[in-house]
């Protein structure tokens, strides 16, 4: 059984630009839009080899699934180092209108790496957040951050680090705003 699993269903919300070259093949990214139950929707990164990117499904405002893996790897800046998360690309196909049910699923299958957190929102709902390192071939790890909410939270709060551990759920994305400095600045994560 695979460790990491991510099928996504949306609309292409901007046409794919390069990204990267590794082993002479390149790779290009683009935004995938995927709608929740809330009626709002996530704005997603989706990372393609060359030898997936077909023009004619992969186009602005096209409805495609992608079915991949979620990947992590760190952004150095002078100032710091940002974890980034991308969707994989495996497969990408025209979506069967029965399959739209349940358009973001993720099964990621790997161990705690950093102590939870446990945590209230400011409604009182009851949070935790993890760092699960999921393996991949040639001794890589994707790092993915997680958050438990309600029950799964007050489980997930005790868990120590190495607990292996089998999270579904889905991928979001969300707007915050953080304070730089005097100036404060809408982010989207």
């Amino acid at each position: 059984m695979e460790n990491n699993i991510i099928t996504l269903t949306g609309s292409v919300e901007s046409e794919p630009v390069y990204s990267h070259t590794v082993m002479e093949e390149n790779f290009y990214s683009f935004i995938l839009r995927v709608p929740r139950l809330s009626q709002t929707d996530d704005l997603l990164p989706v990372t393609v080899s060359e030898k997936l990117y077909n023009k004619e499904i992969i186009k602005e405002n096209q409805k495609i699934k992608v079915k991949g893996q979620l990947r992590s790897y760190n952004k150095f800046t002078e100032e710091r180092t940002k974890l980034i998360l991308t969707v994989f690309a495996k497969e990408i196909s025209l979506p069967v209108d029965e399959e739209e049910e349940n358009p973001n699923e993720i099964f990621i299958n790997g161990f705690i790496c950093k102590t939870p957190v446990y945590r209230k929102t400011p409604f009182g709902r009851e949070i935790t957040d993890l760092i699960v390192a999921v393996n991949r071939a040639f001794n890589r790890s994707d790092y993915i951050p997680a958050i438990a909410w309600g029950k799964n939270a007050v489980y997930a709060q005790n868990l120590e680090v190495g607990t292996n551990v089998m999270v579904w759920g889905r991928l979001q994305s969300r707007n915050y705003n953080k304070r730089l400095s005097e100036n404060e600045v809408e982010i989207r994560r």
